[in-house]
């Protein structure tokens, strides 16, 4: 388990992470959602021991990673801004991993390149952008790391490659009880592939929780009756939403949902159903019971 208490880290008066607290289980994905300068990219930093902490602690199975070789041997790192040696072909780099890596499998290796169609021997340098994203997730995936941090995993990467990494994420967590933490600025892209979720802003955690819980605790309901109503009609509801157009009413509430159901039909509705609601739509709700602006939260800046 990665645990951060308090965890601070600064540049000059500038804090990337303010008395942040997280726990990410074991076997899971774990995604870190927010906008640029949020302090995604300085967590997966602090976590790989790249970086000191400058007030409060990280630790992966309750030990601290920085000047820890052994604990940061179970620990591999993909970062944004990718880096390889000058005139490195993939087989060397690959050489050099193993010789951090007591668990690199040079078979899993030779496998990944001939999934991804990559030529071992081709100098990094003539790659293409996603060229080299995949080149940094052969060898990231061939480290059989107890945990894996992708920093944009995505990024550069075509539908059909991000769609294969995210099945070999899915195979590392599932065959080897790995953990992967990986970052994004998409909610959708995240949605799909992780099962705990976190959504930083400025310098801390806003909120987190498991997936299968935030879209079960939150539903969207339309209902229509043949009398006229209004907002009074559901009192016992937990209701977040409430719009009306004409004699349809859309509710977006929270609670259980057979409780709900069964309390809206005794009422005799006309029309009457449920619909899921999008993780973006469920942080949207979440976050104003917590006083903050979605939109603004994820807003990206203009580099």
């Amino acid at each position: 388990m990665i645990t951060a208490s308090n965890l601070t880290k600064r540049f000059g008066d500038f804090y990337a992470l303010n008395r942040l607290n997280c726990a990410i289980p074991e076997g899971c994905i774990y995604g870190l959602v927010g906008s640029n300068g949020a302090g995604k990219s300085t967590l997966l930093r602090l976590i790989s021991g790249i970086y000191r902490p400058d007030g409060g602690s990280i630790t992966v199975d309750g030990q601290k990673i920085f000047d820890e070789p052994d604990v940061k041997s179970r620990l591999v790192f993909v970062p944004d801004e990718l880096y390889f040696l000058p005139r490195a072909n993939m087989k060397r780099m690959a050489n050099l991993y193993a010789n951090v890596y007591p668990r690199f499998s040079f078979e899993k290796f030779e496998q990944l390149t001939r999934l991804f169609n990559l030529n071992p021997n081709q100098n990094i340098a003539t790659f293409s952008k996603g060229m080299k994203r995949q080149a940094a997730t052969i060898l990231a995936l061939s480290c059989s790391a107890d945990y894996i941090l992708f920093d944009e995993t995505f990024d550069g990467l075509d539908p059909v490659m991000r769609n294969l990494v995210k099945t070999l994420l899915y195979d590392d967590v599932l065959d080897r009880k790995a953990t992967a933490v990986i970052t994004s600025h998409s909610l959708r892209e995240l949605e799909d592939t992780c099962d705990q979720l976190a959504l930083l802003h400025k310098g801390g955690i806003i909120f987190e929780s498991d997936i299968g819980n935030l879209k079960t605790s939150l539903f969207k309901v339309q209902v229509a009756f043949s009398e006229e109503y209004d907002k009074t009609k559901f009192a016992g509801i937990t209701i977040l939403s409430y719009s009306k157009h004409g004699s349809v009413a859309s509710l977006i509430v929270r609670g259980d949902r057979d409780e709900t159901t069964a309390k809206i039909n005794a009422m005799q509705p006309v029309l009457f159903e449920i619909l899921p609601l999008s993780l973006e739509e469920v942080f949207v709700f979440e976050m104003d019971a917590l006083g903050y602006e979605f939109t603004e939260v994820l807003k990206e800046e203009v580099n």
